[in-house]
């Protein structure tokens, strides 16, 4: 996507390299392709300009000044100067290895790119990249999308959820939701901080949009609790889906961020293998998946997951 329909703009780059030969190599790909571009040369003026002039999607090399380009990932990332949609990709020296790409993800890149730039590589992945940015930008503007986490709110998620459902009716395919919910332990529960609570949701949040397929939709409904309704995913699926995600949400990240309150995971899941078969809306589906979620909470033996229709006890996944 070469421009932003919303604005009928040029999209916008933005280039971060101490090596002007890089610089001018991508600004030489991205300009005839209908792309604006803009350079910064160190770690601090890229943080400035992406500040100042928000880019749809920010490419920098690993070397560069007063920093490197993963210290300057985690930067972007870490003090939210860009929003969680707006991809990053980082030029690497040499050709890429499974160690360099896992390097990047884990700094904040969606991506990473060799020497000698390939213009089909570079445009495909921004082609690929930019439309799921975009439409994030669109939904933030159209009020769908809860502020604290950058998921969508119940409004943007009911949305997104009926254009899934529909389009799993016209494959008969399966369609399910999830719902994960933190809640605190209750000796906390007066004396956690709400920015305390809120280091925990936008932390839960981060962690699901790096879990979840693209595919999949995200929400946050209520103060507390986060859906998947995700497409092509029956009642068992559903429930792997859970256990999955839940171990993802309660593994330390590394390096540790910042402590946030105990809390004990409470999901509830449903799921149809066949969506144009079903009885059901998509809003009965996330009802049926909170109706399992309450079960959850209030299970007097401590079963932390349970389905609308199975509800089945499923292992402790902090192994409590």
């Amino acid at each position: 996507m070469r421009a932003n329909a919303a604005s009928a703009r040029a999209a916008v780059v933005l280039i971060a390299s101490k090596q002007e030969w890089t610089s001018r190599s991508l600004e030489s790909i991205l300009v005839p392709a209908g792309y604006a571009v803009l350079r910064s040369y160190t770690l601090g003026r890229a943080l400035d300009r992406a500040r100042r002039d928000p880019p749809d999607a920010i490419i920098i090399d690993v070397r560069l000044s007063g920093g490197t380009g993963h210290e300057l990932c985690r930067e972007l990332r870490a003090r939210q100067v860009v929003s969680p949609s707006t991809p990053i990709l980082l030029t690497l020296p040499q050709t890429p290895t499974r160690r360099d790409r896992i390097a990047a993800l884990n700094a904040g890149a969606w991506d990473c790119l060799g020497q000698p730039l390939a213009a089909e590589e570079v445009l495909a992945l921004l082609d690929a990249f930019l439309p799921a940015k975009l439409d994030a930008d669109h939904a933030r503007a159209d009020g769908l999308v809860d502020e604290l986490t950058g998921l969508y709110n119940v409004r943007g998620l009911t949305r997104r959820a009926w254009e899934l459902a529909s389009d799993a009716s016209r494959r008969r395919a399966a369609l399910a939701c999830v719902l994960l919910a933190p809640d605190p332990n209750p000796d906390e529960v007066d004396a956690g901080a709400d920015d305390s609570q809120g280091v925990l949701l936008r932390r839960i949040a981060s962690t699901l949009r790096s879990t979840v397929r693209v595919s999949d939709a995200i929400g946050r409904l209520g103060p507390s609790a986060f859906a998947v309704v995700a497409v092509d995913t029956d009642s068992v699926q559903a429930r792997l889906l859970a256990e999955r995600l839940a171990q993802a949400i309660l593994t330390e990240p590394d390096p540790p961020a910042e402590p946030g309150p105990r809390f004990r995971l409470h999901g509830g899941w449903h799921g149809v293998p066949d969506f144009h078969a079903a009885s059901i809306d998509t809003v009965e589906l996330m009802l049926r998946a909170t109706a399992a979620l309450q079960k959850a909470r209030s299970d007097p033996m401590g079963t932390w997951l349970r389905g609308f229709d199975e509800g089945g006890a499923a292992p402790d996944p902090a192994g409590r």
